[in-house]
């Protein structure tokens, strides 16, 4: 069956054979154009382009068709390739201010469980947090640290053994 077979429309009448100049591809685009765009479109369309025309017209279609297929594999692809990051769970703790009122080892108990929530995996962000949740006396000992030595802290353990033995 011929989808550009219009029985009812008696000025135009598509089939196969009166367009013998476009190849089996090109003539299944046709028909594909007609799904989409309507019989009756790709009728007067045909008709009132030349050869060149309807092939270059019938080309393009190809083309978009194409390129909506591989926009749509490379999202799929996309959505596969990178894996959502994982939720995390911001816990705030409390900032340390190295006063006696403050458990050093609550802060460091606190603290291994924000990161874990947080899923802060690098050391250096690890020891970074850390230092964003100094204040007061504490927060002045470990700027002043860093100050005479940038990398002074470049983990969190670095940063326990020093805040242990001297805040």
């Amino acid at each position: 069956m011929n989808m550009l077979d219009d029985e009812d429309d008696q000025s135009f009448h598509a089939t196969r054979d009166g367009y013998s100049h476009l190849s089996d591809v090109e003539w299944d685009a046709v028909e594909r154009m007609g799904s989409t765009m309507g019989i009756h479109a790709v009728s007067v369309m045909l008709e009132a382009l030349n050869r060149d025309a309807q092939q270059a017209t019938i080309a393009k279609f190809i083309q978009n068709e194409l390129d909506a297929e591989r926009e749509k594999q490379q999202a799929a692809a996309g959505g596969s390739m990178h894996s959502r990051r994982p939720e995390t769970l911001k816990i705030d703790i409390f900032k340390y201010r190295g006063v006696e009122e403050d458990s050093l080892l609550r802060w460091f108990v606190e603290l291994d469980d924000a990161i874990r929530a947080r899923r802060i995996d690098d050391g250096d962000m690890q020891a970074a947090f850390a230092q964003s949740n100094l204040a007061g006396r504490a927060k002045t000992w470990a700027l002043g640290l860093k100050l005479h030595d940038p990398y002074a802290f470049g983990s969190l353990e670095s940063l326990q053994v020093a805040a242990q033995t001297n805040v």
